[in-house]
């Protein structure tokens, strides 16, 4: 899955909320009065963000609840009253009991109830078709065990000044003005996927475009040559060792690296997940600046293949 892209339509996000209740799932809908149906959570995109930072905003909006993102599920299109074009873009997010006590839910003018109901009584309550096989999807991937996932991030440094326009070495080559507002622009987007290590290359342009990460989230930057382009130019570059050590903790990640590098980090990814290589993997490892991939791994298989892989841009 890629970021938004169509033209002119009305862009929304939103998730299929799940936990486990006695050793079953039940997902969240959310109940409006004023139009009469049942759905799953969603909300329109506003200005100047990223759709995964939309679904997190508009279920905490909606029903209090902060979540993590998992695996996308995908998109439904449809046309609304006024003839404007729709499309939302949905993900998995499982709730914890902890993020459970903590949220607070008031009824209001948008939603004036929430159910948490096992998957066939929600087939029948939800009322649109599409929230149909938006938890189809969802069923898919919790039945082959995949639903409970981890993200590896890779992220491309932002706009930087050009090699040409440089006196220092190329290491030390800062962000252009635009490079430090896709930074900024990205950072709750990648934070949305939960990520609890950031990593980046030794670059000063790597390390500026996670600060905003770092800072939002409250995590330090581990830095490393080895997913720098320069180690990777001279053949010393340890990729490989940095893609199996992130998969072997089953933690959700960010790579911050270079647009060379960034396709080995994604081959290596496909190696270490028994994933063949395909033409969706060679597209996401082709950023442009400010650009991240985020590849979902099971965590209870993680050789069973990438579970899913989307590209985002900075709003």
């Amino acid at each position: 899955m890629t970021g938004p892209t169509a033209s002119g339509a009305v862009l929304a996000a939103g998730a299929v909320c799940w936990r486990i209740v006695d050793g079953k799932p039940r997902i969240l809908v959310v109940h409006r009065e004023a139009r009469a149906d049942v759905s799953l959570p969603k909300g329109k995109v506003d200005p100047g963000e990223t759709l995964p930072e939309t679904a997190v905003r508009e279920i905490r909006e909606e029903t209090g609840l902060t979540i993590t993102l998992g695996a996308p599920l995908g998109t439904v299109e449809y046309t609304l009253p006024g003839g404007r074009d729709k499309t939302v873009y949905y993900w998995s997010a499982e709730v914890d009991d902890h993020s459970l006590e903590l949220a607070k839910f008031t009824p209001n003018g948008e939603i004036s109830g929430l159910e948490w109901l096992p998957l066939a009584r929600a087939r029948k309550k939800l009322t649109y078709p599409h929230d149909l096989d938006v938890v189809e999807r969802f069923a898919e991937l919790l039945n082959a065990g995949r639903a409970r996932t981890f993200a590896i991030i890779a992220v491309r440094h932002g706009k930087a000044v050009a090699p040409q326009a440089w006196d220092g070495p190329d290491s030390t080559r800062p962000l252009m003005h635009r490079g430090t507002a896709q930074a900024v622009s990205i950072a709750p987007g990648i934070a949305a996927f939960g990520p609890e290590k950031i990593v980046s290359s030794t670059a000063t342009r790597c390390i500026a475009t996670v600060e905003p990460l770092s800072r939002l989230l409250g995590l330090p930057i581990k830095t490393t040559p080895d997913i720098s382009q320069d180690a990777y130019e001279y053949g010393q570059s340890e990729v490989p060792d940095v893609v199996a050590r992130r998969l072997k903790k089953k933690r959700g990640a960010v790579l911050c690296s270079h647009g060379p590098v960034l396709p080995l980090i994604i081959e290596q990814l496909g190696v270490h997940t028994d994933t063949p290589p395909d033409a969706a993997l060679r597209r996401a490892a082709s950023l442009g600046t400010g650009d991240f991939t985020v590849v979902h791994v099971s965590r209870e298989h993680p050789k069973s293949g990438i579970v899913a892989v989307e590209t985002h841009s900075p709003a």
